[in-house]
């Protein structure tokens, strides 16, 4: 006899972290885990601390969140270790600093159960708290989205959003080698290369509560370098 029981799609809701202690309990109480939940959706928190000396892992364990340790720092590593352990049909990627509010995973969800792959969450054409994003960041930030526009073909306004949505099959075909921020030049050109549908949802970014840990010029040069790298390599 056939059970009419249908299994619950799963989410995966990933947070890298290093040093966050100030916010990785506001980002976990923000996921909005029981609307999810009501919707008919399994729900996993999972942390990553990229080996953390403040009590970042720990804070993230008492709120339920499942703690992966990656020793070996730099996101494009967190997130490698990350995604070889979700188990959901959906996964999100946020940054941990609560900058990128959760509350658009539902949206966003909406959006990959209809024909979309990837979902970007954009600073651009969505509204930056004062303070968020300085002008040379903003400068920076289209200017390289302009140049993965032109290279790949797409038309998207933030390839180095913080915050990803992405079907399961997608995260499986990602071949990674990123080990720092140039993580999400690296998982667009993957996305891009393999013909699969990118939308983006505007939203609200916030203003890091402490300083940020990357560097507009460095880690700039550094996605794009990625960007052009990948496009003409063989």
């Amino acid at each position: 006899m056939k059970s009419n029981l249908v299994a619950k799609k799963k989410v995966s809701i990933i947070f890298p972290a290093l040093n966050e202690e100030e916010t990785i309990g506001m980002v976990i109480e923000e996921v909005p885990k029981d609307i999810l939940e009501l919707l008919g959706y399994d729900v996993e928190i999972i942390v990553v601390d990229n080996n953390s000396t403040d009590k970042t892992g720990v804070i993230a364990d008492n709120m339920g969140a499942i703690v992966l340790f990656e020793p070996t720092r730099g996101k494009g590593n967190a997130m490698k270790k990350a995604f070889g352990f979700a188990t959901g049909d959906y996964i999100f990627m946020l940054d941990a600093d609560f900058t990128y509010p959760s509350t658009y995973i539902q949206p966003m969800l909406s959006m990959l159960e209809l024909d979309w792959d990837v979902i970007l969450c954009t600073r651009i054409k969505g509204y930056r708290e004062p303070g968020s994003m300085s002008s040379l960041n903003l400068v920076g930030n289209r200017a390289l989205a302009l140049l993965a526009n032109i290279l790949y073909g797409t038309r998207i306004s933030d390839v180095c959003s913080g915050s990803w949505g992405m079907k399961r099959d997608v995260v499986n075909n990602l071949k990674l080698d990123a080990v720092g921020f140039e993580l999400e030049a690296n998982m667009f050109v993957e996305i891009a290369k393999k013909g699969y549908r990118i939308g983006e949802i505007p939203i609200v970014y916030r203003k890091r509560p402490n300083s940020p840990k990357i560097s507009s010029l460095r880690d700039g040069f550094k996605i794009g370098r990625t960007l052009l790298k990948k496009k003409f390599r063989r």
